[in-house]
């Protein structure tokens, strides 16, 4: 087959050239011209070629929608972000720093799929099949039947995708992959864009369900094209610290289920296990309380899960410090200035820092209470009572907003048995309904009726 030619188009006019230039000929755009592949005259070399058959055009009220069948891999928590499990011809892109575990839980994945008699495919472009399988006894895999293809060429991995119709196929990593058509190296986006768009097809149209496991940057985002997220079906992140054993797995897109669900794991000696009870892993391991933290009910998609946030104020210079991890830096200054403004206590010369406990990140405005009554409590020395919880959005009024799925996260609290909650009122059991045993519970609409609340109760 003869090689296509590649040629530069530019991202901002569309306009090509035959090599690279600085600035782009027809709009003098500077560094836009990105390689590509310029399409053949002949239609056996189409690569655009349709994922289906044309389909005439249907009422969308005629269209017998059915809910889509999942194959669950065998492992629950990575089930969960998944939305059930795996979708036939679904692609599923999963990054994470380098070492955090993306190929041991795959490769466990691959284990249970085929152990379900379903044919896998595990390509793989870093290691070797000798590391593959060294890393499979490592993981109590013995006797496996995944196959292995070591290949970095996109077309001997189609080929190979196209004669073993395997169920489902993992790509350990995609920025290893090239294609013949390109002449840019692999990792490139040319190269990363070229290659996911070409599998995609190949999912789709073969119904093989496709892993494509990817690089971060630096700054812990997916190396390569954005299009690359918007191409594939479902999007995880691994978070977590290397030096701790606990690991998440977080859906940032998933078509076929809900976003911002979590899965836990830990990492053991024979792989990655799932936590069935994760608020275990972020709830304080002080056996009396200590000032300056505060456990948070907040919600990871469908899941609520306690974590405590903890504060520590301490005396600043003239430009005191603001420093959050695992929450959003500006929303605690914004808190800060509230706290100040509406409650009458003052951090302007203290230095603040803030924690969510466990390495795991919250995006919610629903911790706002929680961060600043951990940070009151800090700032007075005086720990919060024994069992306490709180959460709720607090706006810039000072009034203290209803969280979403509030009876939910009243009733995992009084699970793991804690008895005394601050939340909003809108949250706050209704008169005359049920209400939640061994759990006291006193709505507040204003922060400074929360710290009234709090100092009653000291």
């Amino acid at each position: 087959m003869a090689k296509d030619k590649t040629v530069f188009t530019c991202t901002e006019c569309g306009g090509s050239s035959p090599k690279w230039l600085g600035k782009c000929p027809q709009c003098n755009a500077w560094n836009t011209l990105v390689e590509s592949v310029a399409e053949s005259a002949a239609p056996a070399k189409n690569r655009f070629a349709s994922l289906a058959k044309a389909a005439a055009v249907t009422a969308l009220a005629d269209i017998d929608a059915t809910d889509t069948e999942r194959t669950p891999t065998g492992l629950e928590e990575l089930d969960r972000v998944l939305g059930g499990g795996i979708v036939e011809g679904g692609v599923i892109l999963i990054g994470g720093d380098p070492g955090i575990g993306k190929s041991t839980l795959l490769l466990q994945a691959l284990d249970a799929l085929q152990r379900a008699n379903l044919n896998t495919l595990y390509v793989t472009g870093e290691e070797s099949g000798a590391q593959v399988a060294l890393r499979a006894r490592r993981l109590g895999l013995d006797g496996s039947r995944v196959q292995v293809l070591a290949e970095i060429q996109l077309e001997k991995i189609l080929a190979t995708l196209d004669s073993t119709q395997p169920a489902i196929a993992v790509i350990d990593s995609i920025q290893t992959v090239y294609s013949e058509q390109l002449t840019s190296a692999p990792g490139s986006v040319a190269q990363v864009r070229e290659c996911a768009a070409h599998l995609t097809r190949m999912a789709k149209a073969s119904g093989t369900a496709i892993v494509l496991v990817g690089h971060v940057t630096k700054e812990g985002a997916l190396a390569g094209p954005r299009v690359l997220e918007h191409m594939v079906d479902t999007v995880l992140y691994f978070e977590g610290d290397t030096h701790s054993s606990f690991r998440l797995v977080r859906a940032i897109k998933n078509r076929f289920g809900a976003v911002n669900e979590i899965g836990v794991f830990a990492m053991t000696e024979r792989g990655l296990k799932g936590v069935t009870n994760p608020s275990a892993i972020f709830l304080s391991q002080h056996a009396e309380p200590v000032p300056g933290s505060c456990v948070l009910v907040t919600l990871e998609g469908t899941r609520p899960m306690l974590v405590e946030i903890q504060a520590l104020v301490d005396s600043g210079g003239p430009s005191p410090r603001r420093l959050s991890v695992g929450l959003d830096r500006d929303r605690l200054a914004m808190l800060l200035a509230v706290l100040h403004r509406h409650a009458g206590v003052a951090c302007m010369d203290q230095d603040v820092f803030v924690n969510a406990v466990g390495g795991v990140r919250i995006s919610e405005p629903a911790a706002d209470l929680a961060v600043m009554l951990a940070i009151t409590s800090s700032l007075r020395g005086k720990p919060l009572p024994k069992g306490f919880l709180a959460f709720g959005e607090v706006g810039l009024a000072g009034e203290v907003r209803p969280a979403p799925r509030g009876q939910e996260r009243l009733r995992e609290a009084a699970k793991l048995g804690f008895s005394v909650a601050v939340v909003p009122k809108a949250n706050a059991p209704k008169r005359g309904s049920k209400e939640i045993e061994g759990l006291t519970i006193h709505p507040v609409e204003r922060i400074e009726e929360a710290l009234e609340v709090v100092r009653r109760l000291l």
